[in-house]
């Protein structure tokens, strides 16, 4: 049974980058839970039992980091000693709080019925734009090794998929899910 290996893109035969080929995180994520999957060591002896199941855990750990373009990023700064927890008032420009607060009312303004679901999409849409010029911004930055930068761009992602996780939910409410 393999060993645990410290770094995620190491353990998944990946570079360290912000860009991913997910196809193979995947791939290689599913060939090696395969191998260490609790339930080809059911007859095995307890602390093999033990060893697999933390094997698994790990490796699904690692997996749902990788695949998470959000997570991938704050793992990737963490690799470079950047803690995205400790947030400092240089880390969240005016400016990104006044997009929140006008993104947020437009999502609070709409009615809680089917007739904003054509709002929410318009919304939504606005949001992933951002987001993806965001992702590329941050990219730009961590590749050039401005981490500090990277890391109040990681800030911004932040509010932005948890504004997308809102609109999808708002979605899900208006439609009766």
């Amino acid at each position: 049974m393999q060993s645990l290996i410290r770094n995620y893109f190491t353990l998944f035969n990946l570079p360290e980058a912000c860009e991913l080929d997910q196809e193979s995180l995947s791939a290689e994520y599913r060939r090696q839970q395969g191998e260490v999957h609790p339930d080809r060591f059911a007859n095995a002896e307890e602390p093999e039992k033990l060893r697999a199941v933390q094997l698994s855990s790990y490796l699904n750990e690692a997996y749902e980091t990788l695949k998470s373009p959000l997570r991938r990023a704050a793992y990737l700064l963490s690799l470079r000693d950047i803690d995205v927890e400790q947030v400092n008032q240089n880390d969240l420009s005016m400016d990104l709080l006044l997009e929140q607060i006008q993104l947020r009312e437009k999502l609070d303004e709409l009615p809680i019925d089917e007739s904003a679901l054509a709002s929410l999409d318009a919304l939504r849409s606005e949001v992933n734009v951002k987001l993806e010029k965001q992702e590329k911004k941050f990219a730009e930055f961590f590749d050039l090794e401005n981490f500090n930068e990277a890391k109040k761009v990681y800030h911004e992602l932040q509010f932005l998929y948890k504004l997308s996780a809102e609109i999808d939910a708002g979605e899900e409410i208006r439609l009766g899910y």
